[in-house]
């Protein structure tokens, strides 16, 4: 088989490995031979991760070796055709002049991977990946808050909505997808780093399978498909917030920011942010003063940056990583944020631009950028600042 798609399929299933299994066994990938197809595949009760390889196989067998260890030679192989076979209790391993032998583990003490569920719909795999990336951001990392660390999946007929929250924001994802069932109904809660890292590596195909168990609380199970690779995880059993309760209706003021130049600006000015410190924004007609710092015992920095506000002046202070992570998120040129007042939370989204050559048809130039309705939201809770 090539080297190079062993080593793709091997470096894959090696990332869901854990770093301290529980037991010996959960280190290893299993290696199954059936006919012309090698499966890839690791598991540790909670993240399976599986991979396809062509291969010319001789017979047919399945062999347990140490994942990354197997992961680290197959990446530094030559540029040559790899011959893999079991020799008694080792695994050999040549390419070109190399020769590598392997110990093998106990297979027979290797867990059963989990059937795949049954599938619930189909999307593109560059939009699941943009909109997995876009909300687990704001996703929790504290473990011993298991209903902050998962991003909210919803299905709603051909509309799938992604929520996840830290309780400092939340990022709200909404895009269409093909359901295996007109007008079917879900809500799961995912583990965003697994989602975020499955998303992100089954862009290889142009679909990505979505497949849900019917199980009950606390035995569902997600499962993702792409071309050649598949992956499953067990769901979080906890509840989410409440999170439309959370999101505005309405707002006073609002301001259109330019992505790249807004981004300059606040990270410049965030350097003498000391940390914990916010991030002072000063919206007035036109333009927006960013400050940070103040004291004498630290740096200080002030920016100005042309931006289209729309209300009273406002003064409003982020925590500057938030905002940032927002502002990387939103993936369009120009920004909205909406504001209600400078201690309720700001909601950024993304503003379409029109097509260049797009007018009224009437010579008249054209028309201005508008809101996409529900694609990508982001809140932000404000920093109190003081005085």
């Amino acid at each position: 088989m090539a080297r190079e798609v062993l080593a793709d399929a091997v470096a894959w299933t090696a990332r869901s490995l854990p770093p301290r299994p529980s037991v010996p066994v959960l280190a290893g990938i299993l290696l199954e031979v059936d006919g012309s197809q090698l499966s890839v595949s690791g598991f540790d009760y909670e993240v399976s991760a599986r991979a396809e390889v062509d291969v010319q196989g001789t017979e047919s067998g399945r062999a347990l070796v140490p994942g990354r260890l197997l992961a680290e030679i197959t990446r530094a192989l030559p540029p040559h055709s790899v011959d893999v076979r079991a020799e008694g209790a080792r695994l050999a391993i040549s390419c070109g002049n190399a020769r590598f032998s392997l110990p093998t583990l106990p297979v027979e003490d290797y867990p059963s991977l989990p059937v795949m569920p049954s599938a619930a719909g189909v999307v593109d795999s560059d939009v699941f990946a943009e909109a997995v990336g876009q909300v687990a951001v704001a996703a929790g990392r504290d473990d011993t808050l298991p209903m902050l660390t998962g991003v909210r999946l919803e299905i709603d007929g051909d509309r799938v909505t992604l929520a996840a929250t830290d309780r400092y924001r939340l990022a709200v994802r909404e895009f269409a997808w093909r359901p295996e069932t007109p007008g079917v109904t879900a809500a799961v809660l995912v583990p965003a780093r697994t989602l975020a890292d499955a998303a992100r590596t089954l862009t290889s195909g142009p679909e990505i399978v979505v497949s849900l168990s019917s199980g009950g609380s606390g035995e569902g199970i997600l499962g993702l498909s792409g071309k050649d690779r598949q992956t499953t995880t067990r769901l979080l059993d906890a509840e989410f917030v409440k999170y439309r309760a959370i999101m505005p209706t309405e707002s006073q003021a609002n301001a259109t920011l330019p992505v790249g130049l807004f981004t300059d600006a606040a990270k410049r000015v965030a350097l003498v942010a000391e940390r914990g410190t916010p991030l002072r924004c000063e919206f007035t007609p036109g333009q927006v003063t960013l400050r940070a710092g103040g004291t004498d015992d630290e740096g200080q920095a002030e920016e100005r940056c042309d931006v289209e506000f729309d209300g009273d002046p406002l003064t409003i202070g982020f925590n500057p990583t938030f905002l940032l992570d927002g502002l990387a998120a939103v993936h369009t040129p120009r920004a909205r944020m909406d504001f209600t007042s400078p201690l309720k939370p700001a909601v950024l989204s993304g503003v379409q631009e029109p097509a260049a050559d797009e007018d009224a048809g009437d010579g008249r130039a054209p028309a201005r950028p508008a809101e996409r309705p529900g694609s990508y939201r982001y809140l932000i809770m404000p920093v109190r600042l003081p005085g």
